[in-house]
């Protein structure tokens, strides 16, 4: 199975010809799920003790199961919350893959770490940190979150007298990755209601703080820079400024829209996360990286160090060579460089374009919205203050929303699927595509009368 032999020729070029296929597509399809039945009358059982040809098990791939999952990269994908990798991006997964790099430590993955560092100084410069800042790439928002927040406890219980259960303060709107990341901490949550605008604020936080018998047990506050479900960016000064006051860690939830920092235009809207102590932003989101990057960014990376690196016998060679051992600085020991596609993205083209291509996806979304709001037969619940856009067709109800929405990606025109906001059903896009053409959305409104 290790050899290089005429059947690793044969896979080569199976699985080369497929991946320059999938690349040059243009549009990507949407494709759609298939049912268990459907699947397993299709393929049945792949796995057995004598094994198949390469040919069949790439045929069962491309011809069934590939197209059995919704490509999250078309340029129709408006639902949850889209990826728009670069070609150069993709590729280079392909060299990271082949290459069997554990990027856990300086040691191992010298190389690579410098080259994943250069990537996070690129976005902590962007969020305006100190010098001394620094982080990792992990899986996503949700290892992110968790990370962080860890750090925090660690840094609180050092400081101060343990209480009888940890808190941390977080608004109505934070995402479901928190509520879970504090459930596995077995940590309690002090929740902050936040207005009409869906957006936590330093004023709703003290107050929040000062009227809770047990605030003194919160160790961390987060904020949300860019919600899911809407796309607000909260009130990062004023969450800052409390934390400062309170004497606790302040994170920020940017996986989604803190990638908006390469923006000038909208810059202004994340002021205060210079000040932070923790964020997150995920590249596979908004900055254009494949599935899965996650940038976890600390100002103070020696406190997460503190929490976070492991101590063996069989680790001290390691310890003796460290320059900067990414697993110090997350949960996890071993790690793909899974931070090198993003880099080798950006080395290619530039932090130029990077900019250029979030303010397109911000124009289209713009352009977007004022497109469903000319139409009589819909109404914007709101006007898009990153790239989520909501809005109602007039007279519906939540089943005709959730019939529409199947019946587009039967068709293959749109993938939009409807939320809930204050407790109306309405549909929800998502535009993270910087070719994401006007059509789409004028297919959609036309689609909805």
């Amino acid at each position: 199975m290790h050899h290089f032999d005429a059947t690793t020729e044969e896979m080569i070029e199976l699985c080369f010809d497929y991946a320059t296929a999938r690349l040059r597509m243009d549009p990507v399809p949407l494709d759609q799920p298939q049912t268990l039945a459907e699947l397993e009358a299709a393929v049945g059982s792949t796995i057995g003790p004598s094994g198949h040809s390469p040919a069949t098990v790439m045929g069962w791939f491309q011809d069934v199961l590939a197209p059995a999952c919704i490509s999250a990269d078309s340029p129709a994908f408006l639902s949850f919350i889209p990826v728009a990798p670069t070609k150069a991006s993709q590729l280079f997964d392909v060299v990271v893959s082949s290459s069997a790099i554990c990027a856990s430590d300086w040691l191992e993955a010298a190389g690579a770490v410098y080259a994943e560092n250069q990537a996070l100084r690129w976005i902590a410069d962007l969020a305006g940190l100190p010098a001394e800042a620094g982080g990792v790439f992990v899986s996503g928002g949700s290892a992110g979150n968790l990370s962080a927040l860890v750090t925090a406890r660690s840094a609180a219980s050092e400081a101060r007298e343990r209480p009888h259960r940890w808190r941390v303060a977080l608004a109505d709107q934070a995402h479901s990755s928190l509520t879970n990341t504090l459930r596995i901490m077995d940590v309690d949550t002090l929740i902050v209601p936040t207005g009409p605008d869906d957006r936590l604020t330093g004023s709703a936080l003290r107050a929040a703080l000062e009227t809770d018998p047990d605030a003194d047990a919160v160790f961390a506050v987060v904020a949300t820079a860019g919600t899911t479900n809407s796309g607000t960016v909260d009130d990062l000064a004023g969450v800052a400024d409390v934390a400062h006051e309170r004497g606790v860690w302040a994170h920020v939830d940017g996986a989604y829209g803190l990638a908006g920092l390469a923006a000038p235009s909208i810059a202004a809207k994340y002021s205060g996360i210079d000040r932070v102590d923790s964020f997150v932003v995920d590249p596979h989101k908004w900055l254009f990286a494949p599935f899965d990057c996650a940038a976890l960014l600390y100002r103070d990376p020696e406190i997460a160090r503190h929490a976070h690196a492991q101590i063996a016998p069989y680790l001290d060679p390691i310890r003796a060579t460290e320059v900067w051992n990414p697993a110090d600085y997350a949960y996890h020991l071993t790690r793909r460089a899974r931070g090198l596609p993003f880099w080798f993205s950006l080395a290619v083209h530039g932090t130029d374009a990077y900019r250029d291509a979030v303010e397109e996806t911000l124009a289209i979304t713009r352009d977007a919205a004022a497109r469903i709001a000319a139409a009589p037969h819909l109404e914007l619940v709101r006007d898009p203050e990153l790239t989520v856009v909501l809005w109602r067709r007039l007279g519906w109800a939540a089943k005709q929303y959730h019939e529409w929405s199947h019946q587009m990606l039967r068709d293959q025109r749109a993938f939009v699927m409807p939320t809930t906001f204050h407790g109306e059903t309405v549909l929800r896009a998502v535009y993270l595509h910087p070719d994401c053409p006007p059509a789409i959305t004028d297919d959609i409104v036309e689609s909805l009368r």
